[in-house]
């Protein structure tokens, strides 16, 4: 994050030393200043989304607001009202950081249109995009790619039996687990009230097999800590090419998830 802040403000510093050579030449970069603040407030909505917001936009703002009223100064010094720096460095600051909060509430509700309020993964929509994207290279590639769908047995009993905050830690919590247990390269999805979707790329029925394992037993342990007498049904397909829509395979997705609840209701005896 570091980094990030020292790109944004040495260009800054670079956009005030064009400025201040620029000026008395008749032309303005006055302008470009908007740009550092833009890219804070893009920076901000990041760490945001990532439940560690931040406030780098007013301050990178505030930092273009001096740095601009310094470099107009600088052209006619001594000769610069103080008061009319001090005004300057105020009204821009305002401005900046305004303008800052608004490009950071556009980016965020831009964001959060493809997010999950409650666990920050992928909705159905970003899904959806990123498995149209991976039929695209696995038609070029011939190689296949795997959809986990994934449900929680047992969730409305349980919020029935406790509470509403009950019934979302156990929703972040599988939400994490599924983070956990997959890779950076795979889209991890709340597409239902507790049905949840992974899209692994580049996945054969074998890796995927593995995967699911992973994911199970990592549930398991999980629920068992906490006491939630809840599971996870889990039906897979793997496809290659994009001969089938996504509807169709996570249709086919859900359909082997439900064929392997219902061997568990007959099981344990559910209802």
């Amino acid at each position: 994050m570091f980094w990030r802040f020292a790109l944004v403000v040495a260009e800054i510093l670079f956009i005030t030393f064009l400025d201040y050579k620029m000026s008395g030449a008749f032309y303005s970069l006055d302008v470009l200043y908007c740009l550092p603040i833009i890219q804070a407030a893009r920076i901000g909505t990041i760490r945001s989304l990532r439940h560690s917001d931040t406030q780098m936009s007013a301050l990178v703002g505030v930092i273009a607001a001096v740095a601009w009223s310094i470099a107009e100064a600088a052209v006619v010094w001594p000769n610069y009202p103080l008061g009319a720096f001090t005004m300057n460095i105020f009204t821009r600051s305002i401005t900046f950081t305004v303008l800052g909060r608004v490009v950071a509430k556009l980016w965020k509700e831009r964001d959060y249109s493809r997010k999950d309020a409650l666990t920050g993964l992928a909705n159905r929509l970003e899904l959806a995009e990123k498995f149209a994207a991976e039929q695209l290279r696995s038609e070029r590639s011939n190689r296949p790619y795997s959809l986990l769908f994934i449900d929680i047995d047992q969730f409305k009993m349980l919020n029935d039996n406790h509470s509403r905050r009950v019934g979302d830690e156990v929703l972040k919590a599988v939400s994490g687990i599924l983070r956990d247990n997959s890779r950076s390269v795979d889209t991890v999805a709340r597409i239902g009230e507790e049905e949840f979707a992974i899209l692994f790329p580049e996945t054969d029925e074998y890796i995927c097999g593995v995967l699911v394992m992973r994911v199970k037993s990592a549930s398991e342990k999980k629920f068992q800590t906490e006491g939630w007498s809840i599971s996870l049904s889990i039906g897979h397909v793997t496809v290659t090419g994009s001969a089938r829509s996504f509807d169709e395979i996570l249709h086919e997705a859900d359909e082997k998830m439900y064929s392997v609840k219902m061997q568990r209701h007959t099981q344990w005896g559910w209802t």
